[in-house]
């Protein structure tokens, strides 16, 4: 009895023990970073007191796909991986395959002590441009040719949900460029050589990203949730003002130039919470942008109040040196110091810590700098709910290629063509092409041409011909759906005399331009139309009553043949929806596109840009005939 008594204080202060052990696990439980009620800052904070300099210098290191094994991100505490351009899973990877495949990689990241999860970046630049059967819209040329910033904003809207569909949460876009020379490789990524154009273009940011509350803080990034994509404006900055127009160049230009003309995008894409920004490969008045302390961190950082995180370009570091990766301790010091928060390395990552890390310890790079980086890229992965969802599922899948974007990305094809000429004369036009004829003629190497017609940067970096690269509609395949069922339609791709002689054709389309290319590949002094192109024009038109399709990146030389084609049409570079090409041609809807870039007569001209003292185009910037459609009575 007196035994049982005393074990009644034993057994309660074992109790007490207990359950104060309880509260100090669950206490021990409690991290503060991962408390999704916690402001950011708090969680930046709690989270940047527990890491150690290797994984911060982890978190400003991206690398590519093909070397991102689950071991190396949990070694490296690598905290983003990329797809370059064409770097994919599988040949035709399907959603799952994707899916798969960055889960894979970030259950490397999550297995690490702190469980950092990483952020997967891809070029998205005209739909999700490297993923097979994705909805592919019109390059960025014939974007701006629209001038509607309601129908951009639904594009990178839908570009987020088929980026998502791939379990894919950031973007290498919007190319916010201001192309002042059409010579150079990239300006089909531009959407004009008017800075005005460009400005108002950055509607796809919130399409993309969600739209920012107001009254957000200035400079803070924002997205919207698990149906919207991390953005990055690019090339930071002047990168379409380079002489010659060569890719990478340098860019000669007073400051007062640069602000005025490559810079105002810029202060719209953070004023629309962009998240990330990338720097530009060009130098400005010979500095190298990727080594610009002034720029990024004076201007872009300390002026314009961004806070979310600088990325360089693709071994954009390396590039500082001439030639590349020269002197990469050097390289690694100036990009870093300059403000690059993150670095596309992309593969021979431990070259990079290595020297970071030494640089740090060594005291030749600030802590606080590796400070400012690593809160930087944590803000843009707590703001986007990364912490919460970092792993991807299957639930947006069928957004990938859906019929509702299709017919988004062909309404953007109608809107961005341009009718340059109808008819040799302006009271006998050519279109609207009647549908019921009794035999047409369809002509040209682009009239049939799927990866023509879609460009560089579509399921590969520089594109490639044919039409088994995806799913989409050819404009010989559009004609074909579009005319009369007794309209004999007859593809040749490049006939000859005798043939156009032998046959009676009511009319011809002819459809020539440029192969595709990208970046530095495209830089050209001449800006031809690929061959055979110019001796299709010229004898189909010499023959038959013809309209010329111009399927290119930019302006061409076009004047040698103007006066021999009775339509010409600029379709720029319209993606998998070619059927939106042939909804203008025979009267569905009406032409409406306003040229965004200068036609030039001759490359002798260049550069040559609307407001320029020596102006004298073939066809004026804001030049376009309109026709009426039979469905709307317009174009829209």
């Amino acid at each position: 009895m007196g035994r049982s008594l005393l074990l009644i204080p034993i057994m309660g202060s074992m109790l007490l023990l207990l359950i104060c052990s309880l509260l100090v696990v669950s206490e021990a439980k409690y991290v503060k970073y991962k408390d999704p009620k916690q402001p950011v800052g708090a969680r930046i904070k709690d989270l940047m007191k527990r890491m150690t300099l290797a994984e911060k210098i982890g978190q400003m290191t991206q690398i590519e796909r093909s070397v991102a094994t689950a071991d190396v991100m949990k070694k490296y505490y690598i905290g983003s991986v990329l797809s370059g351009g064409g770097s994919v899973p599988g040949p035709k990877a399907t959603p799952e395959t994707w899916v798969n495949t960055v889960n894979g990689i970030q259950k490397g990241s999550l297995s690490t002590r702190l469980g950092i999860p990483m952020i997967y970046g891809i070029d998205a630049v005209h739909g999700h441009n490297n993923v097979y059967n994705a909805t592919i819209f019109p390059h960025n040329v014939g974007l701006g040719v629209t001038r509607d910033p309601a129908l951009i904003k639904k594009i990178g809207a839908a570009t987020a949900l088929e980026v998502r569909a791939t379990g894919i949460p950031y973007v290498f876009a919007p190319c916010i460029a201001v192309c002042r020379d059409p010579r150079w490789g990239r300006c089909y990524e531009s959407y004009s050589e008017d800075h005005r154009i460009v400005q108002t273009m950055t509607d796809i940011i919130p399409g993309l990203q969600g739209e920012i509350p107001p009254n957000s803080r200035k400079g803070v990034p924002f997205v919207n949730g698990k149906q919207k994509v991390a953005a990055c404006s690019k090339h930071y900055v002047g990168d379409g003002g380079t002489t010659g127009g060569i890719n990478e160049n340098n860019t000669v230009i007073s400051l007062g130039g640069l602000m005025s003309i490559h810079m105002p995008a810029y202060l719209n894409s953070i004023k629309k919470g962009v998240a990330t920004i990338m720097i530009s490969y060009s130098s400005w008045n010979g500095k190298k942008m990727h080594a610009n302390r002034d720029l990024i961190t004076g201007f872009l950082k300390n002026k314009l109040k961004f806070k979310g995180f600088v990325i360089s370009d693709w071994q954009g570091i390396d590039r500082i040196t001439t030639p590349p990766h020269a002197n990469y301790s050097y390289s690694v010091q100036a990009g870093v110091s300059a403000g690059i928060d993150m670095i596309m390395v992309p593969f021979v990552f431990t070259e990079f810590i290595d020297i970071l890390t030494d640089q740090v310890n060594k005291k030749i790079i600030p802590m606080s700098r590796i400070d400012d980086a690593v809160r930087r890229i944590l803000r843009v992965k707590f703001i986007m709910g990364l912490f919460e969802n970092p792993l991807a599922d299957l639930s947006f899948s069928n957004q990938l290629g859906s019929q509702e974007h299709r017919e988004l990305a062909r309404e953007a094809v109608r809107k961005s063509l341009v009718l340059l000429k109808n008819g040799k004369s302006s009271i006998k036009p050519l279109i609207p092409l009647p549908k019921k004829a009794p035999k047409i003629l369809v002509a040209g190497s682009h009239a049939d041409n799927l990866g023509y017609q879609c460009g560089g940067w579509t399921i590969t970096w520089q594109g490639q011909g044919g039409n088994d690269i995806t799913s989409g509609t050819t404009v010989l395949g559009a004609i074909r759906n579009t005319v009369h069922p007794t309209t004999q339609v007859v593809y040749n791709e490049n006939p000859d005399k005798d043939f156009l002689k032998s046959n009676k054709f009511s009319y011809a389309i002819v459809v020539v331009g440029e192969q595709p290319y990208a970046e530095t590949f495209g830089d050209s002094t001449n800006l031809t139309i690929s061959e055979p192109g110019p001796s299709t024009i010229e004898n189909v038109c010499g023959a038959v009553r013809c309209v010329v399709v111009i399927v290119s990146g930019r302006p061409v030389v076009v004047e040698p043949y103007v006066s021999k084609i009775d339509a010409l049409v600029a379709a720029w570079l319209p993606g998998t929806e070619g059927q939106g090409v042939a909804d203008v041609l025979f009267g569905d809807y009406g032409f409406t596109g306003k040229l965004a870039r200068t036609w030039f007569k001759s490359v002798d001209q260049l550069p040559m840009n609307v407001g320029d003292d020596h102006y004298d185009p073939l066809f004026p910037f804001g030049f376009g005939l309109v026709t009426k459609g039979r469905i709307t009575g317009d174009g829209n």
